[in-house]
């Protein structure tokens, strides 16, 4: 029997205008399948019940008094949870840290208003690790995000909540954010859509500064339709962003429905991370992606080398530099957690010549590759060296092997926040053991619209839908 979280995103968008089913019966079903499942997963920071029962109490009044329901928001009455990096005026907004643990948001970030504009309804918070660091989600202000798919491995991170909430049926789609994987890692692990926009693609503002880059917001979801839909919602460019991102010709949305007619694809599996080795799961994900995109019509050619092991270190310039962002009392420097603690003071010892030299050798090494990368339409990686990892795997080591540890689990992912291209996790293949090995396609700047039609071609020939972990039915 067909459950309301059954439903694609887009499928339950369609069903609320069309007055199949109500905001307050979805906003109720997920709630409590949040307070009866979520300790199993740990996907949620905080839930804010009463805001989202009012928030769907209105909608659905909307969609009553609405002359013509098909003009209402695309994701009215909608439930769709925001990540705990990101403010939500008078939420709850911990950066998941006990530095923070306390603090009430004081502004909507423009990819919430975008989501409320859109008539979303805010089930609450997501979990995510200290200010978003580290590619898993375990910390201090709520228990550790873990894939449904085996509950004794994490969820990855720094979205590792909403992956989970997503995976786990709490959310029919969830809003994510990517500074060096941190959607991508996520949809990984939970078999997941993630996609990580084109650099300046999602506005940052009005708080958080762009000042590198790297960082996107984007939506992670179970089907491609569903994360074009969420990304068609939180594209805008607002004044003050240092980046804007190409034109697109339609909504995404549209190049879901659209064949992306035969594609140069190009295909790498050297990772850039010295002593990553790549685990034979991973290899068979890569190999049946390449294989799948050829017997669709594609040409698939090796990838040149285009970042080398030489970049490692600026970019760890910059993700040290990147942890001293956000303020921190020196009487509150205790609460942090290890990890945080050691990158905070890579950073502070960096200088600023030094700050520049890291960023202005990764520019120089992106002239040499964006001309071999834009012969392509598209490049396939894995997204991870390894399967879904233990919980505990990274978070109980020492801060440099913990670092050290992530760098050879995600090896492939990070290079595209250098560049600033779109890149994107398709939940292909799953191990022997049932676990979610994903691949990860990156494209043009500019290029979202093509992976959405090449994900969407994959999806078509080898479905997903229908794998579900066993939590989905409790």
């Amino acid at each position: 029997m067909t459950q309301p979280h059954d439903l694609s995103a887009t499928r339950m968008a369609a069903a609320v205008r069309t007055r199949e089913v109500s905001p307050v019966e979805l906003t109720d079903h997920y709630l409590a399948r949040i307070e009866r499942l979520d300790a199993q997963v740990g996907a949620y920071a905080t839930v804010t019940a009463e805001r989202a029962r009012e928030e769907a109490r209105l909608a659905e009044k909307a969609v009553l008094d609405a002359a013509d329901p098909a003009e209402l928001p695309p994701l009215h009455g909608v439930p769709v949870p925001v990540k705990d990096l990101n403010l939500v005026d008078g939420v709850r907004t911990t950066f998941g840290s006990a530095v923070y643990a306390d603090l009430t948001g004081f502004a909507d970030d423009n990819v919430v208003t975008r989501l409320r504009d859109a008539g979303s309804v805010l089930l609450g918070k997501t979990a995510a690790p200290e200010f978003g660091l580290p590619c898993y989600t375990e910390g201090a202000v709520s228990p550790p995000a873990r894939t449904p798919w085996d509950t004794s491995r994490s969820a990855g991170g720094s979205s590792g909540g909403a992956a989970a909430a997503v995976a786990a049926g709490l959310a029919p789609a969830a809003q994510g954010s990517d500074g060096g994987g941190s959607i991508r890692i996520p949809s990984s692990v939970c078999g997941l859509v993630g996609i990580k926009p084109t650099r300046g693609r999602v506005s940052h503002g009005p708080i958080v500064p762009d000042l590198f880059g790297l960082s996107a917001n984007g939506p992670i979801a179970r089907t491609v339709r569903d994360a074009a839909l969420l990304l068609d919602v939180m594209a805008g460019h607002m004044p003050g962003d240092l980046y804007a991102a190409p034109p697109v010709d339609g909504t995404f949305s549209s190049y879901a429905e659209r064949p992306p007619g035969r594609l140069r694809i190009a295909r790498g599996i050297q990772p850039a991370v010295p002593d990553a080795e790549v685990h034979p799961d991973c290899v068979a994900a890569y190999e049946e992606a390449s294989a799948l995109l050829e017997e669709l019509g594609h040409e698939v050619v090796e990838l040149p080398q285009v970042f080398g092991p030489d970049l490692v270190p600026h970019f760890e310039t910059l993700w040290g530099v990147m942890a001293t962002l956000t303020p921190v009392a020196e009487e509150s420097e205790h609460l942090l957690q290890p990890l945080t603690r050691w990158l905070r003071a890579r950073g502070e010892a960096t200088g600023a010549p030094r700050l520049l030299q890291a960023h202005a050798a990764l520019q120089g090494a992106l002239r040499a590759a964006f001309p071999v990368m834009d012969e392509f339409d598209a490049i396939l990686h894995p997204t991870l060296a390894q399967p879904p990892a233990p919980v505990g795997y990274f978070h109980d080591q020492e801060p440099a092997e913990n670092f050290e540890r992530q760098k050879r689990f995600t090896p492939f992912c990070a290079m595209y926040n250098i560049s600033g291209q779109p890149s994107v996790n398709v939940p292909l293949h799953w191990s022997g053991d049932g676990l979610p090995i994903g691949i990860m396609l990156s494209g043009r700047l500019g290029g979202e619209g093509t992976l959405i039609s090449l994900s969407a071609q994959l999806e078509e020939a080898r479905p997903w839908i229908d794998r579900k972990p066993p939590i989905w039915t409790a």
